[in-house]
């Protein structure tokens, strides 16, 4: 509100730091004993007990200091580990503290002790720090506090601020009891409860505002901050059970995060997508046309997996939203699966594996075989392509490879000319290539034909590129010695019963869907695609993007940043810079990028600007998003 005359008033533990600093203090001087660990959990009771109003705020810091044992000498230990423990969110936001120092002030339960040296840092002298202060013996140990200070009382914040006398909106920012009553006595405007570090119920269910981090707190009272558009309020919703950890790292990052353990239909992601900013999948979820019709604010698409195919990119790109995929981090475990799969087959594992369920000992060598020696035809050398040759040619396997795209062979692997020759010359035949419509059955009754009789053949590609019953005519033929499957054209969206034509057939691996599924793969495609969306979201950069202009971009702590995303048609950039200049910005470093459709530019400026500029710029012709950025 313009013109509003506001003093903002913060608690210090766990609000200006991640911690209560008589928690941290009994960790420095309880150190080395044998009762450490239980002293401090009883500390930390008798802690939230006061906070959350449970006991007298007297007799909480009573206790406390009792079972401290603390010297003068540990309050410098105390002051040096405190810095390293200053809220995130404060520390990114030290400008506000600065530019409005005359205004806020301290009020806490705390020791001015070790509260001053800490605020003093952020422009808040003493003489605005309202805190408790101890009494030391001669030795100077702690032996109890002034309890004169009103702040050393039951609701003795309350008697502080009133004693204080300050004009204009009072806003209180903290996390426990001792911070709401304020308001609710009459005496502060509105309470803000910090939740970065620390959740409580009494206070967020009695707060004006439930504020994440101090972004969220600047947003709400339109103050300057370090990020335009607070972490907290852009929406993510992760479907199909993604691994927790992305869920973690991105709740971590300060996103407000949603995790949904199955795909959802068309019809359902219409209607949940609304009003997400960040949409995570696998490989079930499809996001059409019309899901990005109804996406009101959709700036990224993630997908957890290697294939994009159940993606509209086209769409994606024109409505501004660029889409990330993980195409390494499942690689390993999808070679490692063909390989085992190349071993089994070779050596009719599984029909020696079925015999003996069924009570049958059946000892042969007959149909077993080595895979030294034999020839593996890899078709698609692309990243799973080139590994699985790597590791087949370990294993004493003569690779070759038949690729669209003219790729360089690694290791002893010979490149093919045409795939009838690969066919012709493999005893085991696998498959790495994406399911674009010009790949639907790309292997089918022909090519199986042109293969080597008895010869094995693996799909851990997609479902569509081989011809099902093609497949299992050869294989119940014999033409096929065996196979290995684990994609389908028609896959369920949950677990449940499945059919297909290659059941019960001899000497035929099935698998559903899990070439990536490992542990070590999901983990690592939970760090490798949120730090994608992280990285665009937080400073613009599209690096590794598959739908979009590519651009690394430096982060950058004082300065503007503003992203537009418009149509690839002459003469955007010079209106761009012609709004910049009439509104008198001056560009500290601009970057552009596009392709046929798009194009990306990203403008650095390193002065205030008028919000006039904002509506300029969205209001440029052929543009399809912009954000500021911080």
């Amino acid at each position: 509100m313009v013109g509003v005359s506001r003093k903002y008033v913060f608690d210090f533990d766990s609000t200006l730091t991640r911690v209560e600093a008589l928690d941290v203090l009994a960790e420095i001087t309880l150190s080395g004993k044998s009762n450490k660990d239980e002293v401090i959990a009883e500390i930390q009771k008798i802690t939230n007990l006061g906070i959350d109003g449970d006991i007298s705020f007297t007799e909480s810091l009573e206790r406390r200091i009792k079972l401290l044992c603390a010297n003068k000498s540990d309050l410098e230990a105390l002051v040096a580990e405190l810095r390293q423990k200053i809220s995130k969110s404060i520390e990114e936001n030290k400008e506000f503290f600065e530019k409005y120092a005359d205004d806020i002030y301290v009020i806490s339960c705390g020791f001015k002790e070790f509260i001053d040296p800490i605020v003093y840092e952020y422009n808040i002298p003493s003489d605005r720090v309202y805190a408790n202060t101890f009494r030391f013996a001669e030795d100077g140990s702690i032996i109890g506090f002034d309890e004169n200070n009103p702040l050393s009382q039951h609701n003795g914040k309350i008697q502080c601020l009133k004693q204080m006398n300050l004009e204009g909106e009072v806003q209180v920012i903290g996390d426990g009891y001792s911070d709401y009553v304020m308001r609710e006595a009459g005496i502060a405007d509105k309470f803000f409860a910090y939740t970065e570090n620390v959740h409580r119920e009494k206070a967020t269910s009695n707060a004006d505002h439930v504020t994440p981090n101090m972004d969220e707190f600047l947003f709400v009272n339109d103050l300057p901050r370090n990020i335009s558009y607070p972490k907290n309020r852009i929406k993510i919703l992760l479907l199909e059970n993604v691994h927790t950890d992305a869920f973690e790292n991105l709740t971590e990052d300060g996103f407000s995060v949603e995790l949904v353990k199955h795909s959802l239909s068309e019809d359902d992601l219409i209607e949940k997508i609304k009003g997400v900013h960040v949409l995570g999948i696998r490989s079930k979820t499809q996001v059409t046309k019309k899901v990005l019709a109804a996406a009101d604010k959709l700036l990224v698409v993630g997908a957890f997996c290697i294939g994009t195919d159940q993606i509209d990119l086209d769409n994606c790109r024109i409505n501004g939203v660029a889409v990330f995929n993980a195409p390494y981090s499942n690689t390993r475990s999808v070679v490692e699966l063909a390989i085992g799969e190349i071993i089994m087959l070779m050596r009719s594992v599984f029909p020696r594996s079925t015999e003996i369920h069924e009570g049958q000992w059946q000892k042969t060598a007959a149909g077993s075989r080595e895979v030294r020696g034999k020839k593996l035809g890899i078709i698609g050398y692309g990243n799973i392509g080139k590994q699985l040759s790597v590791l087949a040619e370990a294993i004493g396997m003569r690779v070759y490879y038949y690729d669209v795209d003219d790729k360089l062979a690694l290791g002893n692997a010979v490149k093919c000319d045409s795939l009838d020759k690969l066919l012709s010359i493999s005893d085991v035949v696998t498959l790495h290539i994406d399911d674009n419509k010009a790949n639907k059955n790309f292997i089918g009754e022909r090519e199986i034909s042109q293969m080597k009789d008895g010869a094995m053949f693996i799909n851990l590609a997609r479902g569509s590129v081989v011809d099902i019953e093609a497949l299992a005519s050869a294989l119940k033929s014999g033409k096929l010695g065996g196979a290995a499957i684990d994609v389908y054209p028609e896959e369920p969206r949950s677990n449940g019963n499945f059919i297909t034509q290659l059941q019960g057939l001899n000497n035929v691996i099935l698998t559903p869907h899990v070439g990536g599924s490992t542990e070590e793969a999901q983990r690592n495609i939970a760090d490798f695609v949120p730090n994608k969306i992280m990285e665009y979201i937080n400073s613009g950069s599209t690096v590794d993007a598959v739908n979009f202009p590519n651009i690394r971009l430096p982060r950058q702590n004082k300065a503007h940043r503003f992203l537009h995303i418009h149509k690839n048609v002459p003469g955007i950039m010079a209106k761009i810079n012609e709004v910049l200049a009439t509104y008198e910005m001056n560009i500290s470093g601009q970057f552009l990028s596009t392709d046929n459709e798009v194009g990306y530019v990203i403008t650095d400026l390193d002065k205030e600007y008028n919000k006039d500029v904002i509506m300029a710029l969205r209001k440029i012709e052929n543009t399809i998003k912009f954000r500021v950025l911080y």
